[in-house]
């Protein structure tokens, strides 16, 4: 069945012209010197100084929730309900709030929309809204090369986490200190939240997703933190998976020349965010996707809050621009107007004439 068409919509606004594609800096794929190699480690860190004590918190952290799954191995049914929907808190906070919305503009926000993200956020137990924004708009200016926080083209470990353990690179420094960060400082919300940062995040990321089940569900408090570990594990990891997988496995149907690429299984997990490849053609659409409700629950939360009046002038491309773009830059693999349809559709006539 073939995905409903694109209606224009009074809060969304449309874009039509090709000047709204951005355009990313030709990338080389071989952006280190050196020969990629499991051994080479060298290759993979470069000459950037370890940071010690992210390597040995991560390390110890994940050690831990590995314990946690194959030893432990405790099922509490209640948990893991509480759990689901408080990671659907912290996904919409990372995914609507910090990525959409405060990164790209995709869409405005009224008051309480934003300060659910805000605070969805900061459950996420990542850096502040202001240092996640700025990293991210570097990384989509000079995506995959060096001034790229979390350069895909120096393999899958540092996209992943690898650029969390190390200092960053002389020209990811020099490109964040030119980031135009003031429509972000401005906002109140997340003067706030810039404020008062550490108790916030001690408090949202950690005290609440323990202390709750441990009072009002009558569930041990160990199991109750160890549940909390791997929640946090799980969303971190997701998060770093739309910088590494999402960059490195999957089709390009809307630009074949650049990393990002369009993978299901990021989407699946990372509330739409692994629609990559349209995303770094598209940066500034709502949906960061073509379609708001396939794999995209972030989507799905923007369109409900866009119904109740608290998200509003919700940015989306046109069809015919989108088209466009897929006819002259795409793989050909676009589900609609991509070369295999085509193919798939001439071969189905054929065996019909005969």
């Amino acid at each position: 069945m073939m995905p409903p068409e694109f209606s224009k919509s009074p809060t969304m606004e449309m874009f039509e012209t090709e000047k709204d594609v951005v355009q990313t800096p030709s990338v080389s794929k071989n952006t280190r010197n050196g020969q990629k190699s499991w051994k080479n480690l060298w290759y993979y860190f470069g000459e950037q100084d370890l940071k010690w004590f992210n390597i040995f918190l991560l390390f110890t952290i994940h050690g831990y929730v590995l314990y946690v799954l194959l030893v432990v191995h405790k099922f509490i049914g209640s948990l893991l309900i509480f759990h689901f929907f408080y990671t659907q808190f912290s996904g919409f906070g990372i995914t609507g709030g910090a990525h959409r919305y405060y990164t790209h503009k995709a869409f405005k926000a009224k008051i309480p929309l934003r300060i659910i993200m805000m605070l969805g956020f900061t459950s996420t137990g990542q850096n502040s809204i202001f240092h996640w924004v700025r990293d991210h708009r570097v990384h989509h200016k000079f995506s995959d090369t060096d001034a790229d926080p979390h350069n895909a083209a120096r393999g899958f470990f540092f996209s992943h986490c690898g650029w969390l353990l190390m200092k960053k690179h002389p020209d990811v420094i020099e490109q964040g200190k030119k980031v135009d960060m003031t429509d972000v400082l401005e906002d109140p919300v997340v003067q706030f939240h810039e404020k008062y940062f550490v108790p916030l995040w001690l408090i949202f990321c950690h005290i609440i997703p323990i202390v709750t089940p441990w009072y009002f569900l009558n569930v041990d408090l160990l199991d109750c933190f160890n549940y909390q570990m791997v929640r946090w594990v799980f969303t971190v990891n997701v998060t770093w998976s739309v910088n590494s997988a999402a960059h490195l496995w999957g089709n390009r149907p809307y630009d074949k020349s650049i990393y990002p690429a369009e993978n299901r299984l990021v989407s699946l997990l990372g509330f739409g965010e692994g629609w990559h490849n349209y995303h770094h053609t598209f940066p500034w659409d709502y949906k960061a996707a073509e379609l708001s409700w396939w794999l995209n629950t972030t989507g799905i939360y923007l369109n409900f809050f866009r119904a109740v009046g608290w998200a509003y002038d919700l940015k989306t491309p046109s069809k015919e621009l989108i088209e466009r773009i897929v006819r002259k830059t795409g793989d050909g693999s676009h589900f609609r107007w991509g070369q295999e349809v085509l193919e798939e559709e001439e071969e189905r006539v054929l065996l019909k004439e005969e």
